[in-house]
């Protein structure tokens, strides 16, 4: 239910430039947060995002969460003799004074089980969870199918 309100009162009070902006939570700044199109729904969908770490205690990324997809997970793209596989990422590190970005060819979320279509233009909200800092929900722009970055103007990292 909480993942359901937040989806509607993003949907509602959100638009694709605000999807650019950056959210603080304490010593993190999480910003350019996106995703791609979907043709439909039986394929996979991923989320990208950036998070600095301004503090001086190292966090980690624990999970996601978020009403377009059935089971969100942390992946990691890892290419071992030339073929590349996806495997489960039980948490993601952002340590201290440094910037972790989750992006195609490296850590991901991974949304398995869409729930909708993801419509070019549309805002999603993905909910990170952080061993330290604790939740945080994040608008999530869906760029195009082509897409290789969040497409936001010179963001500072």
């Amino acid at each position: 239910m909480r993942h359901l309100l937040a989806f509607l009162v993003l949907s509602l009070a959100t638009s694709p430039a605000m999807a650019c902006e950056t959210v603080q939570l304490g010593s993190l700044e999480i910003s350019e947060a996106w995703s791609r199109a979907s043709i439909g729904m039986a394929r996979p969908g991923a989320f990208y995002v950036t998070i600095r770490n301004t503090g001086a205690t190292d966090d980690t990324l624990t999970a996601i969460t978020t009403p377009v997809s059935d089971k969100p997970m942390l992946h990691e793209t890892v290419v071992k003799d030339g073929v590349a596989s996806m495997p489960h990422a039980m948490a993601i590190p952002v340590p201290a004074g440094s910037t972790m970005a989750l992006e195609p060819g490296g850590y991901h979320g991974m949304l398995m089980g869409l729930t909708k279509v993801l419509k070019e233009g549309e805002v999603f909200p993905v909910t990170l969870t952080f061993r330290e800092a604790g939740h945080v929900t994040v608008p999530v722009l869906i760029r195009g199918m082509g897409a290789r970055d969040a497409g936001c103007p010179d963001i500072k990292k």
